[in-house]
């Protein structure tokens, strides 16, 4: 029996195709896709994801129909996240994707995507009695503390890589006021988490911001998940990346690192920022890498309430 699942993100929209063996109740992943229509793209400005924006959103959601057919997967779960939250045309949009897609959209709230990514990206230190997981979005950055049986602490912060970007960065070589003002802005957003952490709780970061600097630390030009996923990442490789990303122009850091960055080259330095200042107010020197996020742990929550 193969399941679909398709999260539908302020920045990404991805689809992954697994496997399940009703027996075991256990999975595998035959399938990822990877596209990036950036449906929160000025949405801070008139409150509406724009027609471009939903047509690229159409566009993905076409092709990965196709392929869900493909593998004749029965089930199909979809979640959206921030950017559908919070755009005052998400109704609509919903409408006509079921009408022309058949697919139900599922718009869920931060403490149910703080949920969900936590499942998903558990499976990376499955031995661990405790663990915190931090999913950077492009609208929203989630926190959850937690082990496989409770869940201590979730907190949805409407900050992403994609609107703090918008709001903070204003030219192609971003200027030095900017980014201090960005991490000075971050640092403060994120400052509860300084009294909710227990030291030696292990840090695994899930979605695109983490997933594509291991990549790029790895020296990968294209992506490989089995090399990427349980991957680690140090302080002293953010601040490499930071300084890096902080002088060069979008196109630059495209041209220097090909598809491993592509779609997230103009945000992928305040996503490199919510990381590095998670890490620091959590006291933890080393990030585990997941690319296992809201689709792994949809996948996870159906299997356990339905068999």
């Amino acid at each position: 029996m193969n399941i679909a699942s398709i999260d539908i993100g302020s920045n990404t929209v991805l689809l992954l195709i697994a496997e399940l063996e009703e027996s075991t109740k256990n999975f595998n992943a035959i399938l990822n896709r990877y596209e990036a229509p950036r449906l929160g793209k000025g949405l801070q400005s008139n409150g509406n994801i724009s027609d471009e924006s939903i047509t690229k959103l159409l566009n993905v959601l076409t092709s990965y129909r196709k392929i869900i057919d493909e593998y004749n997967s029965k089930i199909i779960l979809c979640t959206a996240t921030n950017a559908m939250r919070v755009a005052n045309n998400s109704k609509e949009i919903v409408s006509k994707i079921k009408a022309e897609l058949d697919i139900d959209i599922e718009i869920i709230t931060g403490e149910k995507e703080a949920e969900l990514s936590f499942l998903g990206a558990s499976t990376v230190l499955p031995g661990a009695e405790n663990k915190m997981v931090m999913d950077i979005g492009g609208g929203s950055t989630e926190i959850i503390l937690g082990n496989d049986n409770e869940i201590y602490y979730k907190k949805s912060f409407p900050y992403g890589a994609v609107n703090l970007t918008e709001e903070f960065i204003h030219n192609e070589i971003p200027t030095k006021v900017e980014i201090e003002s960005l991490e000075k802005f971050i640092r403060k957003s994120f400052s509860e988490l300084l009294s909710i952490v227990t030291p030696s709780v292990p840090l695994i970061a899930v979605a695109g911001t983490p997933t594509s600097l291991s990549a790029a630390n790895l020296g990968l030009r294209d992506y490989d998940e089995s090399l990427v996923e349980g991957s680690v990442l140090s302080i002293n490789d953010l601040e490499k990346f930071i300084l890096e990303f902080s002088s060069l122009s979008p196109s630059d850091i495209l041209n220097k690192y090909g598809n491993i960055l592509s779609g997230r080259e103009d945000v992928i330095l305040a996503g490199s920022l919510i990381l590095k200042t998670v890490s620091e107010l959590t006291t933890n020197k080393k990030i585990f890498v997941s690319g296992r996020g809201i689709r792994y742990g949809s996948v996870i929550q159906f299997i356990r309430n339905n068999f």
